[in-house]
């Protein structure tokens, strides 16, 4: 699809033309809800200090998931009960990606599931399991070039992320363009008066990131090169021309908010190089934090891009698979530090299409789930990932996501639904409840803590977003797909301290048709959204961008630079419409810069100079029972009424979960 660049009014800040833009009867456990089997499960085993050889018991179990899935083949077409892999507490370092499929013999049958599991899940045994894409760094030794800096060899090792003691390490960068001056954009990069960029060692490995409103995205460098006094900074392609079109110009790209990955930028504690100078012979260079000792630190390099992915085909899905109480952890994601970058917005890139169109496609999943049914992931952390930490797309139904963990991963937490580039599809009756995400969106920001790109009769109830840089849960496609969306409930969930880094997001936000009336449409009820007055420019509840059928009922709002509201697109067809606020709890913040309407909310006005662009009059919105907390301290006023404490004390994981999570 062809990118052009719009522009919204004040404080919706310069949007891509991609437009990047049931209450729960029961929430128990799906292991507990599931029907009892006519026998015992059957049972294998695998521990690190087994041996493939071995019969896959528990005296001898096997040393690799791998050997335990040919196992569970062999055994499916035989299948009377469940079959239950169980895995041994250690860590399971990954050669190759886990991959499951329908056609390799993967699914269960009869009615009966397959099972990978820690040992011990769901008892106080319970033993620890790591499903690792790491590679462990070691014999580190000061650098002779670079004080302060130690070095280890790692051969052939790519990645983009690297962690020590278990902490994510940032690249060595520079706040800005690295140096004084001014940068002027060029067909093809940067001319500056500037001499700094003659000094960068290792010009093409430098990235220049570029921020700005939900807007986040890199380019990285061709090389330097001097013409007496004028410096010319060559930059990547195709990522140079797929950024100026996303971007609508060079207004961003002249202002970058940093640039990365060279020993020649600024030496913070806790951050690295990797020196690939010497093809097949690289260097990692790192700057310990104080009481790190590299002779003893644990350092781990993610190397694997996916750790586990499930696949069907049309007709035919992946099925009765369970995954339960294992870690996934160190996976890293390459695509940005190709030639074409990463121009994004939202957790969307760009990549070159046919004539002057470009393709627009999504972070992936480290572990993913495609045309898949019946899946359950129950009692996992996720953390320490390159890229979004799960996916559930093409086509995906019935599937369960309940009481994980998910943090301390580059992109977003969950994504489900049409995934761009797809543009159709079914998944149905997915649900995401009692998970803890947060600290997500560490290297790309602009990501969200559950995206629901496209679904129908979805479940996203009882969940904690929390602490992440961008949106808490985002109910809408990257670009209008009518027609696709129906019947999903957002139900009880606790979402704060969202857009701590961007704006123009919030905390529950959508956008798109949600249905076809209030009876099909999307339900946001009994949800917790507080604590997040960033910027410019966030929503609570944000219906943003062509929302249509969506009833708000009995949520509590506070703390937000706007309570609801959103910008009404009038062009293209595109208006805020049929929406309903019932019994709500809110403060009915506006930040001073939008004009108050005679009904509450904030919905920026049209663009006097550009009204086709800019933002226009939401319509059919109904407002009943709603409660105004005082906005000088909404908070304590809400604990005092008790309706309104009552969201807040419902929303969240349910309390039988909260101690499993580790929350406080």
């Amino acid at each position: 699809m062809a990118i052009f660049p719009t522009r919204t009014g004040r404080g919706t800040a310069a949007r891509a033309t991609v437009a990047i833009g049931l209450t729960v009867a029961a929430l128990t456990s799906p292991a507990a809800a599931s029907p009892p089997t006519a026998a015992a499960p059957t049972q294998l085993y695998v521990a690190p200090w087994g041996k493939d050889s071995w019969p896959g018991t528990l005296e001898r179990p096997f040393v690799t998931p791998a050997r335990a899935q040919q196992a569970v083949r062999a055994r499916v077409p035989r299948m009377t009960s469940d079959l239950v892999v169980n895995l041994r507490a250690g860590t399971y370092h990954l050669k190759a990606p886990l991959r499951l499929s329908e056609a390799a013999g993967d699914s269960g049958r009869g009615g009966h599931r397959v099972i990978y599991q820690a040992y011990g899940y769901g008892t106080p045994r319970q033993e620890q399991v790591t499903v690792s894409g790491g590679r462990r760094i070691s014999d580190w030794r000061p650098d002779r070039r670079h004080k302060g800096l130690w070095r280890a060899d790692v051969g052939r090792l790519e990645t983009r992320q690297l962690y020590v003691e278990g902490r994510r390490a940032a690249r060595l960068s520079r706040e800005g363009s690295g140096f004084a001056g001014t940068l002027k954009a060029t067909r093809t990069g940067y001319v500056t008066t500037s001499t700094a960029p003659r000094t960068w060692q290792r010009p093409g490995d430098i990235e220049f990131v570029y921020r700005s409103g939900y807007l986040e995205g890199r380019c990285g460098v061709a090389g330097v090169s001097a013409s007496g006094r004028r410096t010319s900074v060559t930059m990547d392609q195709p990522c140079w021309n797929l950024a100026r079109t996303l971007y609508g110009g060079t207004e961003l790209l002249e202002a970058p908010n940093s640039v990365e990955n060279s020993p020649s930028f600024v030496r913070k504690p806790g951050s690295w190089y990797l020196d690939r100078s010497r093809p097949g012979h690289h260097t990692l260079l790192y700057l310990p934090r104080p009481g790190e000792d590299m002779r003893r630190a644990k350092v781990v390099a993610p190397v694997l891009e996916t750790l586990l992915t499930g696949t069907g085909r049309p007709g035919r899905p992946l099925h009765d698979i369970g995954l339960r109480g294992l870690t996934f952890a160190y996976a890293t994601w390459l695509a940005p530090s190709r030639p074409a970058g990463f121009p994004s917005a939202w957790s969307m890139y760009l990549r070159p299409g046919k004539g002057e169109d470009a393709k627009l496609l999504t972070v992936p999943g480290t572990v993913a789930f495609r045309t898949a049914e019946r899946i359950t992931l129950e009692g996992n952390r996720f953390t320490h990932l390159g890229a979004q930490a799960l996916e559930l797309s093409r086509n995906s139904s019935h599937n369960v996501v309940d009481g994980n963990v998910i943090t301390d991963v580059s992109d977003g937490g969950i994504l489900m639904g049409v995934v761009p580039p797809d543009e159709k599809g079914t998944n149905r009756g997915n649900r995401i409840t009692n998970n803890w995400i947060h600290h997500i969106g560490a290297e790309y920001h602009a990501a969200s803590g559950i995206w629901d790109t496209a679904t129908q009769q979805t479940t996203i109830a009882h969940n904690q977003v929390d602490d992440v840089p961008y949106t808490g849960i985002l109910s809408g496609p990257g670009d209008d797909l009518r027609g696709i969306m129906r019947r999903n409930r957002i139900l009880d969930n606790r979402v704060l301290a969202t857009n701590q880094l961007l704006e123009d997001g919030g905390g529950i936000y959508l956008r798109g048709e949600q249905g076809t009336s209030f009876d099909d449409g999307a339900l946001i009820r009994g949800n917790a959204v507080t604590d997040s007055k960033h910027g410019d420019w966030n929503v609570g509840i944000y219906t943003d961008d062509s929302t249509n059928w969506a009833t708000v009922d009995g949520n509590t709002v506070y703390d937000y630079v706007a309570s609801i509201g959103g910008c009404s697109e009038e062009w293209g067809n595109r208006p805020v419409q049929n929406v309903r606020y019932r019994g709500n709890f809110w403060d009915d913040t506006v930040p001073a810069w939008v004009a108050r309407r005679d009904y509450p909310g904030a919905w920026p006005p049209a663009d006097e100079e550009n009204p086709e662009e800019g933002c226009g009059n939401p319509h059919r919105l109904t407002f009943a029972d709603n409660t105004l907390l005082p906005p000088r301290d909404p908070g304590p006023a809400c604990t005092t009424h008790t309706a309104c404490a009552a969201v807040l004390t419902k929303a969240g994981p349910l309390p039988s979960y909260r101690e499993r999570l580790g929350m406080p």
